[in-house]
């Protein structure tokens, strides 16, 4: 009888009942697809910090520059001695490793200390190189000088103003302003523990042609290279790469966000740095969330000095479009849903009391012919539940319309850790008028915002709607409760 009567009664009112539906389907499409972006700007969060830190790291460990540190670079040439008027050409070429600019060092012991303390599940290390090669050629002329003898003695030398030496009654030689041509070119390195790939900044990158490092090149002369530095400079596997004086083969290109143009065996990256036995940064995996806090602070205590951040700082310090998009789904998302929502009910539960009020009659007879007013509100309530979710159905249908919106249409967001410059400048060596380029890759990490609807939103769906129903049905229910049968008597015609 129930059920029967429900079906007849939502048939016959279906126009009404949809209205009520689709209010409510509004006010949860709308939680779901806000949810969902949410759920995105989460993932794509996390996408960026294992793109910048590396799968699995719970936890990092840097030490901060010393002053002095990343000072000047200097090179030198050496040539035969001029004998001749004329001029001296010299190539000079230096190409050296020096660690990161803004970074420290920690030592190999630190991180065996860390290895060692309770609730450390798995910890590597890593040395962040920057490799700097000048080049180019020094042009300088002479010219002969005349003999002259001075009551000095045999043996003459030009005031501070020449720009060279004379030699006595032999003669000399003098020397004019020097000028040159260099070109300065600037590459990001990267030292990864071979032995233990699982954590780390090479856990993240996905092979694009050739292969990646393994244990065998622990000591080996070998790197990968990121596909876009690949591209830019048409470094193919099987290419051979100089960096800090030392000759590497590539032996694989890889797809990364990363900053670091090339990935070498630690071991070798602290062999061309002059760094044996040195990191930069320390990549620290918990045995469990819960004790990451735990250990940050023991990981402290232990490196006295250094700088220990977990993956939620990290998380924080996310900067650009991808953190403005987070602030306002967290903000804005959450007041728009609750308002959306709380309008829905309030709906819902308004046309509902409005349609017991018209059915004062069929309420007064059910009554008067031995309903009870609990039944009466049983019936009114399975019926705000049963529109309720059809309008949980509907709605799900619109979430999932939106978040399939936004995984179209959504523009493309950017996301940064740190900060970066490029620079290119032009000048000369001993004014010849030469140029030089600084390149250093952004750590912007371009992201695509997408929303997937996972079953606990689904859920959350459900019991909005059942929630819906339920507050639409109680406050019906109510009205037709207090009916009395001779309201039913007084409107028969």
């Amino acid at each position: 009888m129930f059920f029967t009567y429900l079906g007849r009664e939502l048939r016959r009112r279906a126009r009404q009942a949809l209205v009520i539906a689709l209010g409510l389907a509004l006010g949860i499409g709308l939680a779901i697809t806000v949810s969902s972006a949410s759920d995105g700007v989460k993932a794509a969060q996390t996408d960026v910090l294992k793109s910048l830190y590396g799968v699995g790291t719970d936890i990092t460990v840097t030490q901060p520059a010393t002053r002095g540190s990343g000072g000047a670079q200097s090179f030198g040439f050496s040539g035969q001695a001029q004998t001749t008027t004329g001029t001296k050409t010299t190539t000079a070429s230096q190409d050296t490793a020096r660690v990161a600019m803004g970074s420290g060092t920690l030592a190999t012991t630190t991180l065996t200390k860390v290895k060692a303390l309770s609730g450390v599940s798995d910890a590597v290390g890593s040395l962040s190189l920057t490799d700097f090669n000048v080049s180019g050629k020094l042009t300088q002329s002479f010219t002969q000088a005349p003999s002259t003898t001075g009551s000095t003695g045999s043996t003459g030398r030009s005031d501070r103003s020449g720009s060279g030496y004379g030699g006595g009654s032999g003669g000399g030689f003098r020397a004019g302003g020097p000028s040159g041509n260099f070109s300065f070119n600037q590459t990001t390195m990267q030292g990864v523990d071979v032995s233990d790939m699982t954590i780390g900044p090479m856990s993240s990158v996905t092979l694009a042609s050739g292969r990646e490092l393994s244990a065998a090149d622990s000591s080996a002369a070998v790197a990968v290279v990121n596909s876009s530095y690949a591209t830019q400079q048409n470094i193919k596997v099987g290419a051979t790469e100089t960096l800090g004086g030392t000759k590497f083969t590539v032996v694989g290109i890889v797809t990364t966000s990363s900053d670091e143009d090339y990935f070498l065996p630690l071991a070798e990256a602290q062999k061309i740095s002059s760094e044996t036995g040195k990191v930069t940064t320390v990549y620290v995996k918990a045995a469990s969330s819960t004790q990451i806090s735990a250990v940050a602070s023991e990981i402290g205590k232990t490196a006295s000095g250094a700088t220990v951040s977990t993956s939620a700082q990290l998380a924080d310090s996310v900067s650009g479009s991808l953190s403005s998009t987070a602030s306002l789904l967290t903000n804005l998302g959450r007041w728009l849903v609750i308002g959306v929502l709380a309008a829905a009910f309030l709906i819902a539960a308004l046309l509902t009391m409005s349609a017991v009020g018209r059915r004062t009659r069929e309420f007064g007879t059910l009554k008067a012919i031995g309903w009870t007013s609990r039944r009466v509100v049983r019936q009114v309530l399975g019926e705000s539940i049963v529109t309720g979710l059809i309008g949980g159905v509907l709605g799900i249908g619109l979430g999932f319309a939106g978040a399939l919106v936004i995984d179209k249409v959504a523009p493309q967001l950017t996301a940064a850790a740190s900060t970066s410059s490029a620079s290119t400048t032009t000048g000369g060596f001993g004014g010849g008028g030469g140029a030089s380029r600084f390149r250093k890759p952004a750590n912007d990490i371009t992201v695509h915002l997408t929303a997937p609807v996972h079953l606990n939103i689904l859920l959350i769906a459900v019991a909005l709607a059942v929630l819906g129903g339920l507050i639409a049905g109680a406050l019906g229910g109510w009205r037709a409760s207090s009916l009395r049968p001779a309201d039913a008597l007084s409107k028969v015609a």
